[in-house]
């Protein structure tokens, strides 16, 4: 089956079209191609349930597990179907495991999505790690986060306490874990241990999460726009107090 490679960030994606032949065991193929094409996951271009909504999306990671959601994936989904012609909506309803998401076409490269309303769970809970303790910030944005507010990011951080933290037992289906440095009240700095993945160049909804953190604990505030800077390029996301909604703004790239 074809596929089409494409890039959020630099989270790297490979595209099946699956309006009407199925893919099958997307489990294994997600391991195997993931491994030979280099990228992060695979995202189904499927009908959706609901006849009332256009599409939906499944989402599988390098290691065969589904994701309920996924930031960069689903603004790479919307410029597919937008540039392949399957809808002439700018804006239109995506299913996914985690609920209905709304992207909108903004310019040739760049994608808006509504990601609905955060679920923010515990905030500066103590967890020890290795001897190391962290004050961490859960925030569910369909998908499980933690997120770890720290005064400089350092590979010892991501690479060896991320995935320690990922498989902690308090989190019963594993979590993101994203380690973000303030720079201003609308700018931030964020690296990213994926579950499933292990480090990306970028989370879209770890950069979601890392915005509604900041707010909650009083670094940022709701309304404006926060810059977030991953190693894959910018995100801008806001969390708009009038709907509760968290909205993500970034590029799509073919690849």
């Amino acid at each position: 089956m074809e596929y089409t490679k494409m890039h959020g960030t630099q989270n790297k994606f490979l595209v099946f079209d699956n309006m009407e032949e199925p893919l099958e065991n997307p489990q294994a193929a997600s391991i195997e191609l993931c491994r030979k094409e280099d990228v992060d996951g695979i995202i189904l271009v499927m009908p959706p349930k609901n006849k009332n909504n256009d599409f939906m999306m499944r989402i599988f990671n390098r290691d065969g597990s589904e994701a309920e959601m996924c930031g960069n994936g689903i603004r790479c989904f919307a410029r597919y179907v937008f540039d392949s012609r399957m809808t002439e909506k700018k804006m239109f309803n995506i299913e996914t495991l985690a609920g209905l998401r709304v992207p909108e076409i903004i310019s040739k490269n760049m994608v808006k999505v509504d990601m609905d309303e955060p679920k923010p769970g515990k905030m500066n809970e103590r967890l020890v790690i290795g001897g190391r303790e962290f004050a961490i910030n859960t925030v569910s944005m369909g998908n499980p986060h933690c997120v770890i507010f720290v005064d400089r990011i350092t590979d010892s951080l991501v690479l060896g306490d991320g995935p320690r933290i990922e498989v902690d037992k308090r989190f019963s289906k594993k979590t993101n874990v994203e380690f973000i440095r303030m720079i201003d009240d609308d700018e931030i700095e964020m690296r990213v241990w994926e579950r499933g993945t292990g480090e990306t160049m970028a989370c879209g909804t770890g950069a979601c999460a890392s915005v509604v953190a900041a707010v909650l604990n009083g670094k940022s505030r709701k309304d404006g726009d926060v810059k977030v800077h991953l190693l894959g390029g910018d995100l801008v996301i806001r969390w708009n107090s009038a709907t509760d909604h968290v909205f993500m703004t970034g590029n799509a790239e073919y690849l």
